[in-house]
């Protein structure tokens, strides 16, 4: 592993990552919540999970896990991770993706689907969220992460290539050229829109990755500083109004519900 890598992940758990604690933190709290409404454990799903780091996290909570993943390689990491775990007997993983489904879960049977990092990814955002409000429970919820266009925009910008700064802002897909890795990148407003239109009332959207992501790895040299970092971070994406740091998020993560 990379030194920066190694700063940037603190921990082998998702509450100790930098990248991933706020969102753990949001996910944690919704799934005890809904845990006391329905009086049982949830039924999870991770799309796109890969090697389980959110998966292992909910089963040892208590809840039974599903994670579907196209990648086999990721899907041996995940196997390794959860052997390690004592919560091994609440995770399941399959092989697939949006697409399957309806053939890996009967519809309307799933109380929380996670799917992080996974939406600028696929071949149609709009249909995979169409798969996602099927095997949803009415009431059940949607814990979406996904490559948000502005911090893009920022980053070219602040590296010095304004000419990619100014395709991330002005190209359909948010990306900023041809070499872009990640083939595309969403808006809030259009984020929303396409919640509604598959049948979602989104509760809650904040920026993650907020600082992160600029920060070198020298700053971040002790558990100290990246407890500090970790704090600012939670800080400002919670911030919607009086700052709107929440914008300026490398991505956005939207809590909904299945109408």
């Amino acid at each position: 592993m990379s030194e920066e890598r190694a700063w940037r992940r603190g921990g082998s758990g998702v509450e100790g990552n930098v990248r991933t604690a706020a969102v753990w933190s949001q996910v944690r709290a919704l799934s005890e919540s809904r845990q006391r409404e329905l009086s049982r454990p949830l039924r999870v799903l991770d799309l796109g999970g890969g090697t389980g780091g959110l998966a292992v996290a909910l089963a040892e909570q208590g809840h039974t896990v599903t994670v579907v993943d196209p990648s086999p390689d990721a899907l041996a990491s995940l196997s390794r991770r959860v052997a390690e775990s004592d919560a091994a007997s609440r995770i399941s993983a399959v092989q697939g993706d949006a697409d399957t489904l309806a053939g890996t879960v009967e519809p309307g049977s799933i109380d929380l689907l996670c799917c992080h990092g996974t939406l600028e990814y696929v071949e149609d955002p709009t249909a995979t969220l169409a798969r996602i409000a099927e095997v949803l429970a009415p009431g059940g919820h949607l814990s979406l992460v996904t490559a948000q266009r502005v911090a893009a925009v920022i980053a070219r910008a602040i590296a010095g290539r304004f000419d990619q700064a100014k395709e991330a802002l002005t190209s359909a897909d948010g990306r900023w050229g041809d070499d872009d890795p990640i083939p595309r990148r969403f808006d809030r407003d259009e984020l929303a829109e396409m919640l509604t239109r598959a049948g979602f009332s989104t509760l809650e959207a904040r920026g993650v990755r907020i600082f992160s992501d600029l920060v070198p790895s020298a700053f971040v040299d002790s558990d100290a500083e990246r407890a500090a970092l970790l704090e600012l971070e939670e800080i400002a994406a919670a911030d919607e109004g009086r700052t709107g740091l929440s914008g300026l998020g490398a991505a956005v993560h939207l809590v909904a519900r299945r109408d």
